[in-house]
């Protein structure tokens, strides 16, 4: 063809350019922009690494987020295929025109088929096809791994898991300092971790993240997949309910499905908190608490959720009584008339919910047949023989921490009053271990085992808050739990116990030792700055020594304002004053609903106003008010049957396949403990 066949070349040009463009707009496919389980076949067009891996039968949801071409068009079908053979069960087809997150399109589409599994060991694909309204056709595929099961040996029982939120290397090694101490460089009262046989480190990364935070901490352990932050055992999606989000079966939801065991969630944090809630709760806002709680009690058929304990009243009593935190927006409730959340009730066997906040949690617990307690008398009044079930909640939100605890019972001997526990309005509060034996009571009567979650919370929201004494304690309350844990495993040699951490918090550093006595440096305090608190204070190597704590019958230091005290730094710190000495009052906790009325109202409310007559102002490496969790391996010890395959390093997805062998029955290596006499009960 040649111009001089059109009597204006340029416009001919430009109007068949446009006629080319129009076709091609018209003959464009519609896109998938997201498809779950995440893979990097689909992410990067990448085989390796297989990111998603499941147990044999393990259930989980597919999705797919589906984009037409442009705003005339919609999405009409789609199916899911894993290795080529389509999927038996109904695919939901959700609209975005009702609620999905920017920049998703108004007219796209989230395709989901819920809790399906694969059997057959080893990389399978899966598929997603999708037809918009022209006819115009997209596929896109991933994978996924199905790791097998291992049969020989014993099986495991219980499985207790000890989770110390925040607990670094740096954490424990310091509560070994101050609970065991030193002489002449060895350890003369071991922590009961450190008496562990096997201890390996883990990577913590979560899913969208070098720096997890605490819902995808935990639940890497019990799904054996990683999760984004502030999300728990859900993959992410494009949504905006926080509970519609593609589920994966817990460890407590598989082993109750297969095997019919309990499930135990003890900890000092509130019970909505992400470690405990991240053992039996799907959702993609670990702040949702109305929800989290009632799916609790909801879906205990699923978990064989059998004993719960810790903080978190306010979540459990109407919304019309003081303190209550329940409301409508933290609430779940699945539509019956929508495909795509009535699936999760009709294919994972999940209550429908309802947007309920003047529920009586509290009584229809105990309508459940759950023991309530509401402080230690209480609690020490039950009979593990006698009860099946308990629940257990002893604050409004997080619980007091150990020193505050200890300094409480110590004072009311006394007959002192004006205590930190006083001023919370609940002063009765157990101790963790106390509520561990309860628990253990309470489980070891189930006929097929029981999984158990223990968390020692405050490690980590201490660290935060760069407290160094009350993390401390808190280290050695956990450790005393920890105890109890394995005192039942030997004695039960069909237990296997681990110790780990969800991350770690604050880079804590044990820099040294005080040079100068707890007199002498309450008087550089008075003088004040960095001269007089750092560079006569601090003692590093040889200087440091050995801190001597001298440590009471109930298990905790007489004080924590010894002579030549051990000193912490931080280097995932906010800007903070510093005067090396123990703090009266813990700093203000948000979650208290009572936070903003005296007596809690007048206590520090940052690091920034605690301190502050000392004049060292350290400036942190981090904005904001708080320190921040880091990206460091964490070490894991355990013990037990099945403990030797927790040594080296390893990610934290792999934690939740090494107990799922030992409660299936591993082979296990020549000489492990305890023998065969310690393993029968």
């Amino acid at each position: 063809m040649t111009p001089t066949r059109f009597a204006n070349p340029r416009l001919s040009l430009s109007a068949a350019t446009l006629l080319v463009l129009a076709s091609a707009s018209a003959l464009a496919a519609p896109t998938v922009s997201r498809l779950t389980p995440p893979s990097e076949l689909f992410t990067s067009g990448n085989a390796a690494p297989v990111i998603a891996r499941f147990l044999p039968g393990q259930r989980f949801d597919l999705q797919a987020t589906l984009r037409p071409d442009d705003a005339s068009m919609a999405i009409t079908e789609a199916r899911f295929a894993i290795d080529g053979k389509m999927v038996d069960a109904t695919v939901a087809l959700r609209s975005c025109a009702t609620g999905c997150l920017a920049p998703v399109p108004t007219n796209a589409t989230i395709a989901s088929v819920r809790a399906v599994s694969a059997t057959k060991p080893g990389v399978h694909t899966f598929t997603v096809s999708a037809k918009q309204s022209d006819g115009q056709t997209v596929s896109a595929t991933g994978n996924f791994e199905v790791v097998p099961l291992l049969a020989g040996g014993q099986k495991v029982k219980n499985i207790i898991i000890m989770l110390g939120d925040g607990m670094g290397a740096a954490q424990r090694t310091g509560a070994r300092i101050v609970a065991g101490g030193y002489a002449q460089g060895k350890t003369v009262t071991p922590l009961a971790m450190d008496t562990f046989p096997v201890t390996g480190m883990v990577k913590t990364a979560s899913l969208n993240s070098v720096v997890t935070d605490s819902a995808p901490g935990m639940t890497s352990y019990v799904s054996g997949n990683k999760n984004n932050n502030n999300e728990e055992g859900v993959f992410p999606d494009d949504t905006t309910d926080p509970f519609d989000n593609p589920r994966i079966e817990y460890l407590s939801e598989y082993l109750h499905r297969t095997q019919g065991k309990a499930l135990g969630l003890v900890t000092t944090a509130d019970v909505f908190d992400a470690t405990p809630a991240g053992n039996a709760v799907h959702t993609s806002f670990r702040g949702a608490g109305t929800g989290i709680v009632d799916q609790f009690l909801d879906d205990r058929k699923l978990t064989g959720l059998s004993v719960l304990m810790g903080g978190g009243r306010k979540w459990f009593v109407p919304s019309t009584t003081a303190g209550s935190a329940r409301g409508d927006k933290t609430d779940y409730a699945f539509s019956a008339t929508d495909a795509h959340t009535s699936e999760i009730v009709k294919r994972w066997g999940a209550a429908p919910g309802q947007l309920d906040k003047e529920r009586d949690l509290l009584a229809e617990f105990q309508s459940a047949g759950f023991s309530y307690t509401a402080d230690k008398t209480a609690l020490d009044a039950i009979n593990p023989a006698k009860t099946e079930r308990l629940l257990g909640l002893f604050a409004h939100s997080n619980m007091n921490v150990a020193l505050d605890k200890i300094d409480g019972r110590r004072n009311k001997a006394r007959g002192i009053t004006g205590r930190v526990v006083d001023d919370y309005g609940l002063p009765d509060q157990p101790m963790l271990d106390e509520m561990t034996a309860k628990a253990l009571g309470v489980l070891e009567k189930q006929k097929n085992g029981f999984v158990l979650m223990v968390e020692g919370a405050s490690i980590d929201k201490q660290a935060h808050n760069m407290d160094t004494e009350r993390w401390l304690l808190d280290t050695i309350e956990f450790d005393r739990a920890i105890k109890l844990t394995q005192e039942f495993a030997r004695t039960h040699g069909d237990t296997l116990v681990i110790v780990t951490a969800d991350h770690e918090c604050s880079g804590a550093a044990l820099i040294g030792g005080s040079r100068v006595t707890d007199a002498r440096l309450q008087e550089l305090v008075r003088e004040g700055g960095a001269a007089n608190l750092r560079d006569k204070v601090v003692g590093i190597y040889e200087q440091a020594g050995f801190p001597k704590y001298k440590m009471a019958a109930d298990g905790y230091p007489e004080t924590t304002d010894i002579d030549y005290r051990i000193l912490v730094g931080y280097g995932a710190s906010s800007d903070r004053y510093e005067d090396y000495r123990s703090n009266d009052r813990p700093l203000q906790d948000s979650q208290q609903p009572f936070v903003k009325k005296e007596p809690l109202s007048v206590y520090p409310a940052s690091p920034l106003v605690r301190d502050v007559d000392g004049k060292f102002l350290i400036t942190g490496q981090v904005p904001g008010d708080s320190a921040v969790h880091t990206a460091t391996d964490i070490p894991l010890s355990a013990f037990g049957p099945g403990a030797w395959s927790f040594t080296g390093v390893q990610d934290n997805t792999d934690v939740f396949f090494k107990l799922a062998q030992a409660a299936n029955g591993v082979v296990l290596p020549q000489g492990l403990f305890p023998g065969k006499r310690a393993m029968k009960k």
